[in-house]
């Protein structure tokens, strides 16, 4: 089998999907590295191909035993990762969100919602932290990343394959369906009035995360049952998103499982 090369139609069209515009347009992305490749075998329909190195193809063999998979030369490969070292197999996924009425209605017990969440690498971390911590979902909303950023997508390790996601312009409007839903909307904010530690999370919890420099709006905060800040007890004057998201929804997944 001769392997395709990065000037070829296929390899050249996938290539396009580094833009976020072709990925809204076709409802594509692509997903590096075997760890996210394995998530998005697991979901049927999801993969239309997978790009895959010969060395890869070897290596991989059982994961790929099943999926249609062309072969690429390593330069080929290169062009559709964005990586420094790509791991040799990447997958063309269909987008994966579902509408947030889907992610709400099946009654979570822990949902996160992101409002304005900008870095991607950020994103990803939120995402796999949910995943870990045993979410039932997560809504990116606002301005937040596009949850298909390569750099997102390689953040989760193949969390974004694990768990439901929603994508909503309004946060106000996931506050409003998640307090529907019965879930308790908690504000993670620096100046909240409740200290995390205190604060009773053993019910069906909502955690609304705001932008990695400015936070939550003040409207949107007041949206929620109430604002949660996490104790700083030494001179660090807050933790990052990420750090603050594993810490919260931690703390929420021991108390809803004791």
């Amino acid at each position: 089998m001769t392997p395709l090369v990065a000037s070829n139609a296929r390899v050249k069209e996938a290539r396009k999907l580094s833009r976020r515009s072709v990925r809204t347009e076709r409802r594509l992305f692509l997903a590096d590295g075997p760890k996210a490749v394995e998530g998005a075998l697991s979901i049927d329909g999801c993969v239309v191909e997978v790009f895959a190195t010969p060395a890869a193809f070897e290596q991989y063999a059982d994961l790929l035993a099943s999926a249609v998979v062309s072969v690429v030369d390593e330069r080929a490969l290169a062009s559709l990762s964005d990586s420094v070292s790509p791991a040799g197999v990447v997958a063309l996924c269909h987008h994966i969100d579902a509408p947030l009425e889907h992610v709400v209605t099946a009654s979570p017990r822990l949902l996160v919602i992101c409002a304005d969440v900008r870095d991607p690498g950020n994103a990803g971390n939120v995402i796999r932290t949910a995943d870990a911590a045993g979410a039932d979902g997560i809504v990116l909303a606002g301005q937040s990343v596009d949850a298909y950023n390569p750099k997102t997508v390689r953040s989760t390790v193949g969390s974004l394959f694990h768990l439901p996601l929603a994508v909503e312009r309004d946060p106000a409007i996931a506050v409003r369906a998640a307090q529907a839903r019965g879930l308790t909307v908690l504000a993670a904010d620096g100046a909240g009035d409740v200290d995390l530690f205190e604060a009773d999370l053993s019910g069906p919890t909502a955690w609304l995360f705001g932008n990695e420099a400015w936070g939550l709006p003040d409207e949107l905060a007041r949206l929620a049952d109430q604002r949660v800040a996490i104790p700083i007890h030494g001179r660090a004057e807050s933790l990052n998103l990420s750090t603050a998201a594993a810490v919260c929804l931690y703390a929420s997944a021991r108390a809803q499982r004791a």
